[in-house]
């Protein structure tokens, strides 16, 4: 079931990326418990990004915000979602963190691999925020116990937060030999080592997006103006446009294929013409961003 989602994930980022450039691609490779540490410039997408180029399965924590609603608890959890909490979000949740940083070493206890965002807040922007404590007090958590997870770090970059046909650089390095955590004083020259490290990750992209306007590039346009103005409208003022923006096409673009499907039975087109139609127009519709 992993696998299958995986894969779902990774055509629906081929057709709402224009390319996704991963350096260091070996590095996705690690066993054993791992931690990776993230910038944060995209909301969930970052996660996706990220989570979805692994083969094997990933726990990251997310914004407690969203886990608000009974049945957002529920579907964020089967993504192996874990809440972590902001002062914004009210004190009365602040102890639920101990959770988070408790569930997360037990994750690494088991070998498994945690993924954290250590800025702690997103703000749709490829420049690294002040960090907060969080990934320095589980590391040290760790520690204590005996647990030594290989850290490594991930650096993001886009060449924009609006919609499809982005560039993504994602780059990775192994963050090696850690300083050992036993106190406040540490937790800050953790972060400042970490802050050094990740901001050389972030690589800027100059090449530009061309989106050649051909009969696919309009079969879809009709469809992503309807999606994108739905999306823009509900995420107003927020940091959730591409996230929400890619999974309503996650969902919707199957619909989108349905209908024409409808359509050319109706034109009474032979099923073989029709079922390569079909094939064409998600592959073709990719090739006018280039």
């Amino acid at each position: 079931m992993l696998y299958l989602f995986k894969q779902i994930l990774r055509a629906a980022l081929w057709i709402f990326c224009a390319e996704i450039n991963i350096k260091n691609k070996a590095l996705l490779n690690q066993k054993g418990p791992l931690l990776i540490i993230a910038n944060h410039p995209n909301s969930f997408l970052d996660a996706v990004i990220i989570g979805s180029n692994y083969n094997r399965r990933i726990h990251f924590l997310a914004r407690g915000d969203v886990f608000t609603k009974r049945h957002h608890r529920f579907l964020l959890g089967l993504l192996n979602m874990i809440p972590v909490y902001r002062i914004r979000e009210g004190k009365e949740f602040l102890h639920l963190n101990d959770y988070a940083f408790e569930k997360s070493v037990a994750l690494l206890k088991k070998e498994e691999a945690v993924l954290i965002f250590i800025e702690g807040t997103c703000v749709n922007k490829n420049e690294l925020q002040p960090f907060k404590k969080g990934t320095a007090r589980i590391l040290e958590t760790a520690q204590s116990m005996g647990v030594n997870p290989t850290i490594l770090l991930a650096g993001l970059y886009y060449n924009n937060f609006r919609g499809i046909g982005k560039r993504v650089n994602l780059c990775l390095e192994e963050f090696k030999n850690p300083p050992n955590i036993t106190c406040s004083k540490d937790r800050v020259v953790f972060n400042s080592l970490v802050f050094t490290a990740l901001e050389k990750l972030i690589l800027p992209i100059t090449r530009p997006v061309i989106y050649n306007k051909n009969l696919f590039y309009y079969i879809h346009l009709k469809y992503y103006k309807i999606i994108e103005k739905r999306v823009s409208k509900a995420t107003q003022g927020t940091v959730f446009y591409d996230s929400v923006f890619f999974s309503a096409l996650l969902f919707t673009y199957p619909l989108f294929l349905l209908l024409i499907f409808g359509l050319l039975m109706l034109l009474k087109i032979p099923q073989p013409i029709i079922f390569i139609t079909l094939l064409c127009i998600p592959i073709f519709g990719k090739r006018t961003i280039a």
